[in-house]
């Protein structure tokens, strides 16, 4: 499946991974390393390693909480925003073919909606 969105994302000058973490900050604004970790259930140095190459391209911002200078924050830039923006359509076009590979791999069962 990670193959399959990788593909997706190729000319959208992102991995999948570090759109899902530009995706999560778009809907929650804000949020200190260690949240967005547990919200994206990564590793905190999986996440650290992916920070970095967004940092390095303008596309997120870390900055220190006032209220304790151990805590960073993680903030989306203009160009973060802009970015998930385009790879929104790449992840469109992976969650067309998604529903077609788990059929194949006999995973049909993850589609469904869970009853309650």
């Amino acid at each position: 499946m990670t193959q399959h969105y990788e593909k997706s994302f190729r000319g959208a000058g992102l991995r999948a991974t570090q759109f899902s973490l530009l995706a999560m900050l778009t809907q929650t604004g804000p949020l200190p390393v260690s949240a967005l970790a547990s919200h994206l259930g990564l590793e905190r140095t999986t996440l650290t390693r992916n920070l970095r190459l967004l940092e390095g391209r303008k596309f997120v911002r870390l900055r220190t909480i006032e209220a304790d200078q151990r805590v960073r924050r993680v903030e989306l830039t203009r160009a973060g925003r802009d970015a998930a923006a385009k790879g929104l359509s790449a992840w469109r076009k992976a969650q067309v073919g998604a529903g077609a590979i788990l059929r194949r791999s006999k995973l049909e069962n993850l589609l469904a909606k869970p009853s309650g």
